[in-house]
């Protein structure tokens, strides 16, 4: 997710590529990342500055924000999953900014939909900052804090589940007899050509579905076979099975 930020953020040119600065203690990594981004700067150690964006584990968030604390930086933004804005604001001192966010992958690509909640200290400049690096790498809404779980398991993982159906449409479509570059071909640019009509018709999913469901058709008998094997409810036991997961990994 971190390097999906700095795609997005170098793609979308909110800062030339030498304004910014990225801590990463394995070094292979580092020699990885520096032969995409030539320009920024990489250290496995801390570097001065009074902006800091924290993509780690969540294990490691309180570490690293009572070594960053010695800098007394002006805003912190978080990206670690379930670590909530009281537990950054205990490692750091107080008055610090903090903005607790949940973005997800697309935003290597600029189509990323980002959930930024502020912290007790965090102003509306600290907020449009905020915004101003997440919307560079696609959407962004601002959400209270307690219902970050839930943007976590449905946007944040929400990725995931796209290409978990697109796994399972081309295994699908080779298992009736297509040839395996093309159930890939048809599966991707129909899940593109999808999901691009859902976002810019204006349209209900509900109403884009019936519209596309002759009766006794084809798709009918497809979305029979998935209400039959309760599609819905896997659905929705899958994101709340995430949401509790980033409520426990925060506790």
């Amino acid at each position: 997710m971190g390097e999906a930020l700095l795609a997005g953020l170098v793609t979308s040119k909110w800062a030339e590529p030498d304004e910014l600065s990225v801590i990463e203690p394995d070094e292979n990594r580092i020699k990885e990342l520096k032969e995409k981004y030539k320009e920024t700067t990489f250290s496995d150690e801390l570097l001065v500055s009074e902006n800091f964006l924290l993509a780690v584990k969540p294990q490691m968030v309180s570490a690293i924000c009572q070594e960053i604390n010695e800098m007394k930086p002006k805003r912190v933004i978080s990206i670690a999953a379930g670590i909530t804005i009281n537990s950054i604001e205990s490692e750091l001192s107080k008055g610090t900014a903090v903005v607790r966010v949940m973005p997800n992958t697309p935003a290597m690509i600029g189509e990323g939909m980002s959930a930024i909640a502020p912290g007790t200290s965090a102003t509306k400049e600290d907020l449009d900052w905020a915004s101003s690096i997440l919307s560079a790498v696609g959407e962004v809404v601002v959400v209270d804090e307690n219902t970050l779980d839930a943007v976590t398991g449905l946007s944040g993982s929400g990725p995931a589940y796209l290409f978990l159906l697109a796994e399972a449409m081309i295994a699908a479509g080779i298992a009736n007899g297509l040839d395996p570059s093309v159930a890939d071909l048809l599966t991707r640019q129909t899940l593109l050509g999808a999901s691009s009509l859902l976002s810019t018709s204006g349209v209900a999913p509900l109403d884009l579905r019936t519209s596309v469901t002759s009766p006794n058709g084809t798709t009918a008998a497809a979305i029979e076979s998935f209400e039959k094997n309760q599609f819905l409810a896997l659905v929705n036991d899958a994101i709340t099975a995430a949401t509790e997961r980033s409520k426990e990994l925060g506790q």
